[in-house]
């Protein structure tokens, strides 16, 4: 998936309400995702918790591919920031 397509994906996902921290996935090279609520951007604005995964790896997560634990317990995300905010996100991907 591509940033435009994995942004829009998370901006459908929380458009009826997100979690009220802020959370940043850094995707590296190919860029952000900025969530605040259900509002969504490609800003690299600081979070309460960043997520830095691989583009790939996020798209796998948000397709129900690749489990949120699994990743973390396997390497393929870390988190930076509130822990709790990252437990969060069960309910929006």
């Amino acid at each position: 998936m591509s940033l435009e397509q994995l942004t829009e994906t998370i901006r459908g996902k929380v458009s009826g309400g997100g979690i009220d921290e802020s959370v940043k996935f850094d995707l590296g090279d190919v860029g952000q995702i900025f969530i605040q609520g259900a509002s969504v951007s490609n800003e690299n604005n600081d979070a309460d918790c960043t997520i830095t995964m691989s583009a790939d790896d996020l798209g796998d997560m948000l397709n129900g591919d690749l489990n949120p634990t699994a990743a973390f317990m396997g390497g393929k995300l870390k988190v930076d920031g509130d822990m709790s905010v990252a437990m969060k996100l069960g309910s929006i991907v």
